[in-house]
């Protein structure tokens, strides 16, 4: 792939309003996506997330009162992923000792070297210091796994919306109440929706490159 041809596909990239509802992803392709999601990079290596594909016709319709921006794409996209992020992400947390023993396949002392690190770029650095900051952390990884399935899905020829438009309360609530959220354990962080649309792509429109570019020599 050249240089033009990844600029041709950002240009395919396109914020689906409306999708064609006779329009499956197939198996191998959602796989793959699914994939993508998984080898997401992440701050630490930490990997505080989850994806919930909601397939469920009733609860697709249920989720429209309280997620505006998803209205269209809950009536026909072909998938719908809600993203969550995992709270209470510290350096001592149970959490990340199982992370480095089950996947990263090392001992984890919370008082090593390394815990001092991560704690000090959380407590200093970073000021992750309450409940919200934590959450709003391990949020900003989901958009990272999010934005780099969208790429990839570009690259597969399927379209796909980031959606921001919802009640978080709501939908957490509605999500606890069903039986697929633990609020003690995560939070909703966002949204996407990924298809085919029916629709023609509008010429994008953005600032141009001096007004958000400065090399500093």
């Amino acid at each position: 792939m050249n240089r033009n041809e990844v600029i041709e596909l950002q240009h395919k990239r396109f914020a689906v309003k409306k999708y064609d509802p006779n329009r499956r992803i197939s198996n191998e392709d959602w796989d793959t996506l699914v994939e993508v999601g998984r080898l997401a990079p992440s701050s630490l290596g930490f990997e505080p997330w989850k994806m919930l594909l909601l397939e469920n016709k009733q609860m697709r319709e249920d989720l429209k009162e309280m997620a505006w921006g998803a209205i269209n794409s809950l009536e026909a996209a072909s998938h719908f992923v809600i993203f969550l992020a995992r709270k209470g992400v510290t350096y001592d947390s149970s959490y990340v000792v199982k992370l480095m023993k089950e996947v990263k396949n090392r001992d984890y002392d919370p008082t090593s070297r390394f815990a001092a690190r991560v704690k000090s770029f959380h407590e200093i650095d970073a000021a992750l210091n309450d409940e919200r900051t934590l959450f709003d952390w391990a949020s900003k990884q989901t958009y990272i796994q999010m934005a780099n399935m969208m790429s990839a899905a570009t690259l597969l020829g399927i379209d796909s919306l980031p959606i921001e438009g919802f009640n978080r309360e709501k939908v957490e609530s509605y999500l606890k109440e069903k039986g697929y959220l633990n609020t003690d354990e995560f939070g909703v962080s966002v949204m996407a929706s990924f298809g085919y649309r029916d629709q023609e792509i509008t010429p994008k429109v953005r600032w141009n490159k001096e007004a958000i570019y400065e090399v500093i020599e």
